[in-house]
């Protein structure tokens, strides 16, 4: 057993039936794929490697080393408490891009190469956004149409640069700790070379396997509600490891943080089937998940009153 990989090219071919119930199959029971032939140039996956590795041994790498994470398990070692462990840190260097944050200087190549990367993405995940609302029975653009208010704002769109480098005991700390996340849509190109991520499924933790040049796809808290329940976020981690520096570059389709989520209306005017979650505003969601995204997504939802 295996996440999913999903050829996307046969969907304009005589395959198109079959690729979208495998898709809709992958939403279902995983919550994971991947996608070959996705339609993204593959010389700017390889300068987006390119560029991503070179800014952190440029401008993060240094600073890594003086992290909070760094420092603990440097005492947790020292101390010589042989089974201690650190449960609320993650081995992991992060920075985050938007249209309107900064962005690293170096190198120079870096901002036109992830600004066309991101454009790449969006259009991707708007095309991902219109076959889950064909295999849920919604109208053309339900989603992206939630995700802005109606139309009074824009989805959110951010990306998530992260290295995890070599971790000297990878036994005592983790990568990124158990969670689902919280908005609408996922798309990750991860490191082809080092693996780690790894999706829960049934009780078990399954590798998802590193593939070049292929997009992980997976499902966000917002998905879950939307589809009341047909898709599931799922649980994942990253591993620490004592080799390599495994690079994963993760883009976020969410709603806008005044949009109002709730299972979709289908094109016939009836709900999907009976409700399983009531309306609420995004906003007031994320600030939930600020405080509990370690903890199970079921307080998330109960502390919004969601069943």
């Amino acid at each position: 057993m295996a996440v999913p990989v999903i050829d996307l090219s046969k969907l304009e071919g005589t395959e198109r039936a079959a690729t979208m119930a495998e898709i809709a199959s992958a939403c279902e029971e995983w919550g994971f794929f991947q996608l070959v032939n996705h339609g993204i140039p593959l010389d700017l996956l390889d300068r987006v490697k390119k560029v991503c590795s070179e800014c952190y041994k440029m401008e993060r790498e240094e600073g890594f080393k003086d992290s909070k994470a760094v420092q603990l398990l440097n005492d947790i070692i020292d101390s010589g408490e042989a089974c201690k462990t650190l449960d609320d840190v993650d081995w992991e260097d992060v920075f985050i891009l938007q249209d309107d944050n900064q962005w690293p200087s170096n190198p120079l190549q870096f901002k036109e190469t992830m600004k066309e990367y991101r454009l790449e993405l969006k259009k991707l995940a708007e095309k991902t956004l219109n076959i889950l609302e064909d295999n849920l029975g919604l109208s053309k653009g339900y989603i992206k149409q939630t995700f802005s208010g109606n139309g009074s704002h824009n989805p959110f769109f951010g990306t998530k640069v992260s290295h995890y480098p070599p971790c000297p005991r990878p036994d005592r700390v983790g990568g990124l700790r158990n969670h689902t996340d919280a908005g609408g849509l996922i798309l990750l190109f991860q490191d082809d070379k080092f693996g780690g991520l790894q999706v829960l499924k049934n009780g078990q933790w399954f590798d998802v396997q590193p593939l070049a040049n292929t997009i992980v796809i997976n499902i966000g808290d917002q998905i879950e509600v939307i589809s009341n329940g047909r898709y599931k976020s799922a649980l994942h981690r990253v591993l620490a490891s004592a080799n390599g520096n495994r690079r994963s570059i993760a883009s976020f389709y969410n709603p806008a943080l005044e949009a109002v989520i709730e299972p979709a209306v289908m094109s016939g005017g009836g709900k999907i089937e009976k409700a399983g979650y009531p309306s609420f505003v995004f906003g007031d969601y994320m600030e939930v998940y600020a405080k509990q995204k370690f903890m199970d997504k079921e307080l998330r939802f109960q502390s919004l009153g969601i069943n």
